[in-house]
């Protein structure tokens, strides 16, 4: 009785012979898609179905480089905006440099034309620094008496009076501002020339006309200039603006002026000399010239008609 393996086991034809169908099947698929376009239709279909897969199996990677990408452009540019911030600021700090020398060099202008018209000598000088002492209104120059600053000179910057000096060392003196509250100024009204004591209003950077009579003819927006009647200020120099008033019919007025001058944000001024600018001595004639012209005028009355 011979043996015969069951269906399950049985394998087929050889797969030598398989791999050559398959082959030649594959090889004749070619050749009739190559002549005949046939499988175009069905390569559409496959690649559409696939294609949910693809981008499935590509997703990984480009998150992954979309994520690299974002993280590294995010670093560039904050480095990118803290090197603009950076300039920013450096040109910022430049601009803010250039205005301040600007408005400097302008006021130095200004102050160098004043000093033309002045009928007194002066002395350039630059403040240092404010005094020390918080009741008081002073500043610091950098010139002193080696300069030849004295005490009392008037002290004043390119629209007006800043203030006196009171103290005077080698190398630096001390300048009491007008509106200090020991300060005293004669000044007196360019409307009509009425004549008046001005005060400093101490820490409130502002001046005071008092001991003015209720009707006393002062009115705001009135300029106020030195008269010259104490000999530390030229007359006709600004000092003052009426700003407001108040009168009292049983009492004397209260009148608020404003400086005129920076006594607050100018740095460059001029220190007036206590002598004024004479001028030349006239033209004299030589002794020679002067005899000769004595002597014609002699020969001059004895040759006269009248003479003798």
């Amino acid at each position: 009785m011979d043996y015969q393996p069951p269906p399950f086991f049985s394998r087929g034809p050889a797969p030598l012979v398989r791999l050559g169908f398959f082959v030649s099947l594959a090889v004749l698929l070619m050749v009739l898609d190559a002549r005949f376009r046939y499988a175009e239709s069905l390569r559409q279909v496959v690649a559409l179905l696939v294609y949910p897969f693809q981008r499935t199996a590509l997703a990984p990677v480009e998150l992954f480089g979309a994520t690299s990408e974002f993280f590294t452009t995010r670093v560039a540019l904050m480095r990118e905006n803290d090197e603009l911030k950076a300039k920013r600021l450096l040109a910022a700090n430049d601009l803010l440099t250039l205005q301040a020398l600007r408005a400097e060099n302008a006021q130095l202008r200004r102050l160098l034309d004043a000093r033309e018209r002045l009928p007194r000598k002066s002395i350039l000088a630059e403040i240092l620094y404010q005094g020390r002492d918080p009741f008081s209104r002073k500043v610091v120059l950098d010139k002193g008496s080696q300069q030849g600053i004295q005490a009392g000179q008037a002290v004043i910057d390119d629209i007006g009076v800043i203030g006196q000096v009171t103290r005077v060392h080698l190398l630096l003196s001390e300048v009491t501002l007008v509106t200090d509250k020991e300060q005293r100024t004669p000044v007196q009204v360019v409307r009509n020339g009425l004549r008046a004591i001005i005060y400093g209003g101490g820490d409130r950077g502002m001046l005071d006309l008092s001991n003015m009579a209720a009707n006393a003819d002062v009115q705001a927006d009135d300029v106020l200039v030195t008269s010259g009647i104490d000999g530390t200020y030229p007359a006709g120099l600004p000092v003052a603006k009426v700003s407001r008033i108040e009168r009292d019919t049983a009492s004397f007025a209260k009148i608020t002026c404003v400086p005129t001058a920076g006594t607050d944000r100018n740095r460059q001024v001029l220190v007036l000399s206590r002598e004024a600018i004479l001028p030349p001595p006239p033209v004299e004639s030589e002794p020679g010239a002067s005899s000769l012209s004595k002597q014609k005028a002699r020969q001059k009355a004895r040759t006269s008609p009248g003479a003798g």
